[in-house]
């Protein structure tokens, strides 16, 4: 069963987290309606908080069967009869019986052990080899750019760059405990790409494009982003209205786009300026 509630805060964000812990659900599982945007009014005067519909299933319960209270106090006040005890029949007492001499058991055979088979244990995966880069060229750039801001940042990762087609570049960080240079969905990753483009960009002829990697993430990332559209659409068809995702980036708004951009009923466009530009999913009557 379908229900909503309207909250309100002074962004919509905080209008839709008093909504979620009222409720004690996740973003994902509801579905969000901004009814009006917070206004900030003159010298305080006009202000209006945000206001939001946040709507969520909630599973049908069904209506306990109404008990009698006559029947049920007819019943508890009705004496109980007493069945008469009848006196247990007294059973003949049994001769003893001899006892006949026991055969000797038989001895079992062994039974044979079975082994049970060894697991088989996977071969280890061999290092990835990476070439080195040549003296003067845009890998060997970028190579020494990111080495020389890994160490200010105290990282032991070693960066490998290869060239994957005339204009664009990838580069790989290698190394241990890199959760800290890929940071909260990948906000320190974008950093140091956007460093990386815009300090070696400068040093060569022409437009390229640099892409920064630690640990295949934004492969997982752009997986993680098209199961979630997927799921979000889902929800909005059942329901029949448009929802509103968190902000995003331009890439991964870029990935949601292309993933709903064929399925029918569905359309999907971005609201908002940066860094809280959103992607809106809407249901196409």
């Amino acid at each position: 069963m379908e229900k909503s509630i309207v909250t309100t805060g002074k962004t919509i964000d905080l209008a839709i987290e008093a909504a979620l812990t009222q409720l004690g659900l996740d973003r994902d599982s509801v579905s969000v309606q901004v009814l009006a945007q917070a206004k900030s009014g003159f010298l305080g005067f006009g202000a209006a908080p945000a206001k939001v519909q946040v709507t969520y299933e909630a599973p049908d319960v069904a209506p306990a069967a109404p008990k009698s209270a006559l029947g049920a106090a007819s019943r508890s006040n009705k004496p109980k009869a007493k069945k008469p005890v009848e006196a247990a029949p007294v059973a003949p007492k049994a001769e003893p019986k001899k006892e006949e001499p026991k055969a000797a058991p038989k001895k079992e055979a062994p039974k044979a052990e079975m082994k049970k088979p060894e697991p088989k244990k996977e071969a280890p995966k061999e290092p990835k080899v990476y070439a080195p880069a040549a003296e003067g060229s845009v890998e060997e750039k970028i190579e020494k750019f990111l080495k020389g801001l890994l160490e200010h940042m105290n990282s032991q990762a070693v960066p490998h760059a290869r060239k994957v087609d005339d204009n664009t570049y990838e580069a790989e960080l290698v190394g241990e405990d890199l959760g800290y240079l890929i940071g909260r969905r990948g906000d320190t990753l974008d950093a140091i790409q956007h460093l990386c483009n815009y300090s070696v960009g400068r040093t060569v002829e022409g437009h390229i494009r640099i892409n920064v990697d630690a640990e295949q993430y934004r492969g997982k990332r752009e997986d993680s982003l098209r199961r979630y559209a997927q799921k979000k659409a889902q929800q909005v068809l059942k329901a029949r209205r448009r929802t509103t995702l968190e902000p995003m980036n331009a890439y991964e708004r870029h990935v949601i786009h292309a993933t709903l951009q064929d399925m029918d009923r569905i359309t999907t466009y971005s609201v908002g300026t940066e860094p809280n530009r959103r992607v809106v999913i809407e249901y196409v009557r």
